[in-house]
């Protein structure tokens, strides 16, 4: 028995094949390029106030003006010159690395950022103030070890900055690390007078002694962020080159916002910093342009990439300039060290 005999199957006639077309058909029209749709409440975001000047974007002794290399922002390159040694140490810049969106590379930015400024001689305590602990592990110390942290610090007058501070095998770059008791640290301070100052509070005699202070957020607008800025008179916003990570950017702002009218008013963006960049992807290129529309030259010319070297950094506990020191990595964070220092003078 075959097919076609195949009972049941007569009252259903095969299908007819198609016949091949007798003329040429014209050319698919091409598809317009695919715009990233931006948040709802993108036009609500506030325009940069703080530009670089011409000479910042003109290269060294070059009279002509800007070069035309252009970055991966569109932009283009800045030939920043090599910061001078500090003459004196302190007032330390003190620079909040703060987004609440997770993974999108603060603790990595923190511990690589802070150890390239740290190479140009001027001195930096890195302040994990993450309950995850993780800028503590990347820099070699075990949050689980630790006998006191930054949560004593915050939460007992007797403690002192100078009994937390711990140094790292990075020369001019000291730690003040943190572990799971940070935690507690969020329900306690509700109760405190003046809660939004406790940072600043502790940090105020260790302020002279420094000539940079970074301050590793945890990935949150809780109590312990608001803490962070409340302390600091800039923040460095590491941004993944990832649509979810695009649309946080309208919380953050109006949490900076908040912060600058009632608690902080010297608060600046220091700048946007885009991270785990791929330029070979439309997307990671759509969103990183979206930024600089949105925020112009408050977006850092520097651009972190992808690479393996990040998470190889972690498990040997130090930072990737001294890892990697001749990585394209390493250079990314020296060019971005080099940003900070124009745009925050410190030492």
């Amino acid at each position: 028995m075959n097919e076609s005999t195949f009972p049941g199957t007569e009252q259903f006639p095969p299908p007819a094949r198609p016949i091949a077309p007798t003329v040429s058909q014209p050319a698919a029209t091409p598809q317009p390029q695919r715009n990233l749709t931006p948040p709802d409440n993108y036009a609500e975001m506030p325009r940069p106030t703080a530009k670089l000047t011409a000479e910042d974007i003109a290269p060294v002794n070059d009279p002509h003006g800007p070069r035309n290399k252009i970055g991966p922002t569109g932009r283009p390159l800045p030939d920043l010159p090599e910061p001078k040694p500090p003459t004196k140490t302190g007032p330390a810049q003190v620079i909040a690395m703060c987004n609440q969106k997770g993974g999108v590379g603060k603790t990595t930015t923190t511990i690589n950022l802070g150890a390239a400024i740290a190479e140009t001689g001027r001195k930096v305590l890195l302040i994990d103030f993450d309950p995850q602990g993780s800028a503590s592990i990347g820099l070699g110390v075990q949050p689980h070890d630790l006998d006191i942290s930054v949560y004593n610090l915050l939460m007992q007058r007797d403690i002192t900055a100078d009994e937390v501070i711990q140094p790292t095998r990075v020369e001019n770059l000291d730690l003040l690390p943190a572990n799971i008791d940070l935690s507690a640290a969020e329900v306690q301070l509700v109760q405190e007078v003046a809660r939004e100052y406790t940072l600043q509070r502790v940090l105020e005699p260790i302020i002279p002694n420094y000539d940079v202070i970074l301050i590793d957020c945890a990935p949150s607008l809780g109590l312990l962020t608001v803490n962070a800025l409340t302390a600091s008179n800039g923040i460095v916003v590491p941004l993944e080159c990832e649509f979810f990570a695009l649309r946080g950017l309208a919380m953050l702002t109006d949490t900076i916002g908040k912060v600058q009218d009632r608690l902080n008013p010297k608060l600046e963006i220091v700048g946007i910093l885009g991270t785990m960049f791929d330029g070979r992807t439309t997307h990671a290129r759509e969103v990183l342009d979206r930024v600089v529309q949105a925020f112009d030259e408050r977006v850092f010319h520097t651009v972190i990439r992808r690479t393996v070297k990040f998470p190889e950094t972690t498990v040997v506990g130090e930072p990737i300039t001294t890892y990697a020191p001749s990585s394209s990595a390493a250079t990314q964070y020296r060019d971005l060290a080099k940003e900070v220092l124009a745009r925050c003078p410190a030492g």
